[in-house]
């Protein structure tokens, strides 16, 4: 199976590290002009050229700006009018109780994790229809469905943007643009690691070990019993992106290891 993605533009928001950034070099690698984001400049720089070394002659950009507001989506569609695939990557969560999440934290969740996608959505999809091709995707989650307790704030938002991805699949019926979510599960990503450190240092536990067991103890009804990697979730993006996904549309795509029992 040969994913083509030569000749178009692709942008992958919340991309200086990992999925964003696996999925970055995913498309890359496919022949896709990639256009990474974050926060900080440095964190741009850093990744564009990591992208470049992992894809030799890979044609990468960055743009650096925050899309937890109307303005950072601004300076992104600014500095890109337009793209062929957009992946709406960026996003927070952090695990914190019901009762101490303030309205500020509720509102910055929902900036963060929903709104730059549907700004940037807004945005970029009537060229994608002009053009009569284009891929958006969404990143969701196994707590889309599976609410965390410890995280509803987040499971919350990832449930909101699987239901505007769905949304915005019919509103681009018969365009030849598709809109899609992908749900990943534990993922291996850095704010995971950050998460597993304590018990790390504390037990002596290799990233992996500690891995496993936060899956087992948090996430009991997993299937495949451990985190996926950054690329494991990234190699879904990517072939929701491709030519190959054509008639895959408004689904909530899985890769979180058959934690959601359903059929």
């Amino acid at each position: 199976m040969q994913i083509d993605l030569y000749g178009k533009t692709a942008l992958v928001t919340g991309s200086t590290k990992g999925i964003g950034l696996a999925t970055a070099k995913g498309l890359a690698a496919s022949g896709a002009k990639v256009v990474v984001n974050g926060r900080k400049q440095h964190d741009v720089d850093v990744a564009v050229t990591e992208v470049q070394q992992h894809v030799p002659g890979a044609e990468v950009s960055g743009i650096a700006a925050d899309l937890g507001s109307a303005e950072g989506c601004k300076t992104v569609t600014d500095a890109l009018p337009d793209c062929d695939v957009l992946v709406n990557n960026a996003g927070i969560f952090k695990p914190e109780d019901f009762f101490e999440v303030p309205d500020e934290t509720w509102q910055q969740f929902y900036d963060v994790n929903v709104m730059s996608g549907v700004r940037l959505a807004r945005h970029y999809l009537p060229g994608m229809q002009n053009r009569e091709w284009g891929r958006v995707v969404f990143l969701s989650s196994e707590s889309a469905f599976n609410i965390p307790p410890e995280m509803i704030h987040y499971g919350m938002t990832k449930t909101a943007v699987t239901a505007v991805a769905r949304g915005l699949a019919k509103r681009m019926a018969g365009t030849g643009v598709t809109v899609n979510s992908v749900m990943p599960g534990p993922t291996l990503s850095e704010g995971v690691a950050a998460m597993l450190k304590d018990d790390m240092e504390k037990n002596g536990k290799s990233l992996e070990e500690a891995g496993r067991d936060m899956v087992m103890s948090d996430r009991p009804s997993s299937i495949l019993q451990r985190p996926a990697s950054v690329e494991e979730v990234a190699n879904m993006i990517v072939y929701t992106c491709s030519p190959l996904a054509s008639a895959t549309t408004g689904a909530a795509l899985r890769v979180e290891g058959g934690i959601v029992d359903t059929l």
